[in-house]
């Protein structure tokens, strides 16, 4: 194909989930509900632990930033969507794409090294208890935190750059969603070959050196959970990490089926399905898992959920009150 009469592509049209147009006012609605429900709950989790002096601890420390992070992970791509099942023309500018391209990919590897950092730290709890407070001190905390967020931001920019300087003449119809990683590379008219192995390699690096550090931590701490005594010290210190590793199991499962291997794998369908877990299901859940599971989190809610209600009946009384005066 002459290169020379090929128009580049200045937008993309997003072809959603599933074409169902009778349908699109239910998943409007389901998804309004899911991304309200998302951010609602993770903004009470950061509350809730900046409010309360009890939770200001290295793990809870982490679990605020987590709760920040899937704020804005699942901002990066559900927004658009539905602003997408409302528009009659479907569409993203290239710029925007790579733009969400970028950031969906930037987030997504920092919740892996904050990940693997918040199984470190049940690990040094857990197998070093007298050291704990020296070894993960508030200075250390903050190096591990802005660690995670520049390794995250950083890692994704060579493959974006490599993508954003491939040549896209038509078609522009991009089989997801959002402007993910495989359905965007299908529409190149140049050679995807090296960027392909170069995306691959850096996913594979990312997810399995995050994914080996966090096993590693817990093969550490199970041998330790094993060998204490009691069989109440073995159940709390097990309470401490099965929110982590529920939410781990699921959020690397899924990233390493969907992205660790070559984009042009087939059942393509199936991982535009499959990334609904870790794009909506996982910042969906965690809220759920860290509150319902853990015991200080609870107690938080409970206790400023009761103060809330102190506040508010005080302030309808004292409103009755002085409505009658008057």
């Amino acid at each position: 194909m002459n290169e020379g009469n090929q128009t580049a592509v200045t937008e993309f049209i997003l072809l959603g989930l599933w074409d169902l147009p009778e349908l699109q006012g239910v998943f409007f609605g389901f998804f309004v509900v899911l991304y309200s429900i998302t951010v609602l709950g993770n903004l009470i989790i950061m509350v809730i632990i900046k409010v309360d002096p009890c939770l200001h601890t290295p793990m809870y420390y982490f679990l605020i930033n987590l709760a920040g992070l899937e704020i804005c992970y699942i901002s990066v791509t559900v927004p658009q969507m539905l602003a997408n099942i409302l528009a009659e023309r479907k569409i993203i500018s290239f710029t925007a794409c790579i733009a969400q391209l970028y950031f969906f990919g930037s987030f997504g590897s920092t919740e892996c090294f904050l990940l693997a950092i918040m199984a470190y730290d049940r690990y040094l709890a857990i197998c070093y208890p007298l050291h704990y407070g020296m070894l993960m001190n508030a200075r250390v905390c903050t190096n591990l935190i802005v660690c995670s967020w520049l390794g995250g931001f950083s890692s994704t920019l060579l493959s974006i750059l490599l993508i954003s300087r491939l040549c896209f003449c038509g078609p522009n119809k991009i089989k997801h969603y959002f402007c993910d990683i495989a359905p965007l590379l299908r529409l190149a008219c140049s050679d995807t070959s090296f960027t392909e192995t170069v995306i691959f390699l850096l996913a594979s690096a990312i997810l399995l050196m995050c994914c080996l550090l966090t096993v590693l931590s817990y093969v550490k701490i199970i041998a330790t959970i094993v060998r204490i005594p009691s069989s109440l010290g073995r159940e709390k210190a097990f309470s401490t990490c099965a929110s982590h590793i529920t939410v781990v199991l699921v959020y690397y499962g899924t990233m390493i089926f969907v992205y660790v291997r070559p984009t042009t794998a087939s059942a393509f369908d199936f991982n535009k399905v499959a990334s609904v877990l870790y794009t909506m299901v996982t910042p969906l859940i965690n809220p759920f898992i860290y509150t319902l599971r853990n015991k200080d989190v609870k107690r938080s809610l409970r206790r400023n959920a009761d103060r809330a209600v102190f506040l508010l009946e005080t302030t309808v009384f004292f409103g009755a009150n002085k409505t009658r005066e008057n």
